[in-house]
């Protein structure tokens, strides 16, 4: 079998996650087909070193329509018996052979409304089109399983669930105290802290982490408890967002907030272990790996009761109302004077961290391929 796997947007974040740790995967566990990696030859080198049946088929022109034309070609020449797309972003169509599509979330079509009105209708029946002609399409929860049959018409027997998992890398044990040691000398980190990492941006509700952090200060100074708490921020550089800096002035706590910007993983799997507390209290999540990454490093998590976080976090987190301030912060507060507590999270979180498996899921993704190419799934997503 002959399987090509678009790896264009392997830099993204979140989609590159998805997309290094299924070929890696696939790498450790399958030896007897072919591989073809539709990039660039600086993203197949993200990679790493992978075993000889994988190819890289390097794309002269990778965006607009010539690279539209070259990635139909690269297929067409290749001879592929089935494609994965893993993402929903500039998909050829019309192609040499059958594909699967890898839907991470529906944010684009729920919640950013930056395009025209007539802009947004084409996207959206270019999107229905191209998942309606793919012979499988892979969703990354039960959530955004659902998400896609209802704002698609696509039907339930067309869409797969095949969980992510979080990087190995986070899975390497606890911080040493050369680590601890490391961190507070680079990053001046030597006081207890709650942590959040990932994308700055509206939906991931940062500025009511801020707001729930201000009012948790004003709650431990009633009882004189964790005098030296700050919150820390990994994600985005904040220059690109002056309201949060707004949002840290005007609630107070411009001495006990702190943006790092962007950390490697090596480096934050040191940070997820040290903190007191993970908070990610977001307003939409197709899956949501930080809350595992934190899980997996013993760290209590405070979520969100919507979208995938339920399914993802299980019993071994503690869910609050992302819209409302006092919610999150009176969960903050729980975590983080309760003992107990904090031990049946730490437990649990272990336990629920290690229900998903980057290898389980590629194992599931293979058998896909292998029945699309063999012809035994014809029946495409036709939609309602």
């Amino acid at each position: 079998m002959r399987v090509g796997i678009d790896i264009r947007h392997i830099t993204d974040f979140g989609v590159g996650t998805y997309i290094r740790n299924v070929i890696r995967s696939l790498g450790r566990i399958d030896s007897l087909n072919e591989y073809f990696l539709l990039g660039g030859a600086e993203h197949v080198r993200e990679l790493g070193n992978l075993p000889e049946n994988f190819h890289g088929i390097d794309l002269r022109r990778r965006t607009g329509f010539g690279g539209y034309l070259d990635f139909r070609g690269a297929v067409k020449v290749s001879g592929l018996d089935v494609l994965h797309v893993p993402h929903l972003m500039g998909i050829p169509q019309y192609l040499s052979c059958p594909y699967v599509i890898t839907v991470h979330d529906l944010l684009d079509y729920l919640y950013r409304n930056h395009s025209s009105g007539a802009r947004q209708t084409l996207n959206f029946y270019c999107t229905r089109h191209v998942l309606t002609h793919a012979a499988r399409i892979f969703a990354v929860s039960n959530f955004t399983k659902k998400d896609i049959e209802r704002v698609f018409g696509i039907p339930e027997h067309a869409i797969e669930v095949v969980y992510n998992a979080i990087d190995p890398r986070f899975c390497q044990g606890h911080a040493s105290d050369a680590d601890r040691q490391f961190i507070a000398e680079r990053y001046q980190v030597n006081y207890p802290f709650i942590l959040y990492t990932g994308r700055i941006s509206p939906h991931k509700n940062i500025a009511r982490i801020i707001e729930a952090f201000a009012a948790l200060k004003t709650e431990l100074e009633k009882t004189d408890q964790c005098p030296d708490l700050k919150l820390i921020i990994i994600g985005d550089e904040v220059s690109r967002h002056p309201d949060l800096r707004r949002t840290v002035i005007k609630s107070g706590v411009q001495n006990d907030v702190r943006f790092l910007g962007f950390v490697p993983i090596d480096i934050l799997r040191i940070f997820y272990d040290a903190a007191k507390v993970f908070v990610f209290p977001s307003l939409y999540e197709g899956f949501g790996l930080p809350p595992l990454e934190a899980m997996a490093h013993g760290t209590p998590v405070v979520t969100s009761n919507t979208s995938s976080l339920p399914e993802v976090v299980g019993n071994a987190a503690v869910l609050v109302n992302p819209e409302n301030v006092f919610d999150i912060m009176r969960a903050l507060h729980r975590v983080l004077v309760d003992a107990q507590l904090r031990d049946k999270l730490k437990q649990r979180g272990y336990e629920q961290a290690q229900r998903y498996s980057w290898d389980a899921s590629a194992r599931r993704i293979l058998q896909v391929y292998t029945e699309v190419a063999g012809g035994t799934y014809k029946n495409r997503a036709v939609a309602r």
